[in-house]
């Protein structure tokens, strides 16, 4: 089976996390870079990468790099592609650029527009038709990356986001984002080996995403589809093996969610059940300083506003209640807070010896 590079990308500091996982499942020449990891793997490896990784959001298959001196350079070196053996002419597609430090490209959409002519010339002068754009629900995704005067050409094998694994069916107003939620899980080193408490659980993403880790599902299980099932190789018994080769495990401890108000642990319930762990997961609702929940060893996570998603007002006492909860009620147990503001950390007065601190990004 051919080889090519794949880049997945993922939020800034979850790039080894990432590139932990793309060991886990058989990736080779794995480099971490700047909210992405490239490695090299074949057809097998690019589904199973969209299936299993918990903290990617987009897998991208590479075409082909090369220097361009010009826009006309630019725009031959991308008819080079035989887009015919990519797609078919009557599906719609959609090209995105990502332009930096360029002379020959000041914006994004000049390059898009450049590459959309280079894919619509070929189909002409090939087969007498075109193949029409179609940004709101392309069938086919072109990525396009320009550094200086170096290309990357690339097909988004994912299509949708792959933190929108498919079970969510309810939501707050500021729901976490859920490969964030399972990046933070893992930079824990949680696995299922102890209990796991979230005490402001909004509509449930950490307590969900940690069920499906403890459990070893997958969270491409959920989706309905994903972009490569549109390209002309795709191999249907292939992707169905790679379906069924990750087993389900069994998870003898407890995750623990609660929250403030009922209308949140009603979306977090209605989302496990979707997810089919809401049996591994104890939900109640209480406010954090009222809890008396006696966890010995446990891994609690908490993701509290920080003022940038919800404005609330009393920030700084909540996450001093934070602290005194944590220290006065869970000693004996780890404890990670996720918040993008380090003013507010201050406020939860626990040494960094005793609480670690991930920034959101």
């Amino acid at each position: 089976m051919e080889n090519y590079t794949i880049t997945v990308k993922t939020f800034a500091g979850l790039e080894e996390v990432l590139a932990r996982e793309i060991k886990l499942i058989g990736g080779k020449n794995i480099q971490p870079g700047r909210r992405a990891v490239t490695f090299n793997g074949d057809k097998r490896l690019l589904y199973k990468a969209n299936y299993n990784l918990r903290t990617a959001l987009r897998v991208l298959k590479q075409l082909s790099t090369f220097r361009f001196r010009s826009v006309d350079d630019f725009y031959k070196k991308c008819r080079t592609t035989a887009w015919e053996d990519l797609m078919d002419v009557n599906q719609g597609f959609a090209v995105y650029s990502t332009v930096i430090n360029s002379d020959e490209f000041r914006n994004s959409m000049f390059a898009s527009l450049k590459v959309k002519d280079a894919i619509v010339d070929s189909f002409r002068a090939k087969t007498g038709s075109r193949p029409n754009v179609d940004t709101k629900n392309p069938e086919v995704t072109v990525h396009v990356h320009i550094t200086g005067n170096q290309c990357f050409l690339s097909l988004d094998s994912s299509g949708e986001s792959l933190h929108k694994r498919g079970y969510r069916v309810a939501q707050g107003s500021a729901p976490l984002n859920e490969v964030l939620a399972a990046g933070m899980i893992l930079l824990s080193g949680w696995k299922g080996e102890t209990d796991f408490i979230d005490p402001m659980c909004g509509s449930g993403t950490l307590p969900v995403e940690a069920a499906l880790i403890a459990t070893n599902t997958p969270p491409g299980s959920f989706r309905k589809e994903f972009a490569f099932e549109n390209w002309m190789d795709y191999d249907t018994k292939l992707f169905n093996t790679v379906a069924s080769e990750t087993g389900k495990q069994g998870f003898s401890k407890k995750i623990y969610a609660s929250d403030l108000t009922a209308r949140n642990i009603g979306y977090a319930k209605a989302n496990a059940r979707n997810a089919k762990i809401f049996n591994h997961i104890i939900f109640k609702v209480a406010d954090f300083k009222d809890l008396t929940l006696r966890g010995n060893g446990a891994t609690i996570m908490v993701n509290p506003p920080y003022g940038e998603r919800l404005s609330q007002p009393g920030l700084d006492k909540l996450y001093a209640m934070i602290g005194e909860r944590l220290k006065h009620q869970y000693p004996g147990n780890t404890a990670w807070i996720l918040s993008a503001s380090k003013e507010l950390l201050n406020n939860v007065g626990l040494k960094p010896a005793l609480l670690s601190f991930i920034t959101a990004h």
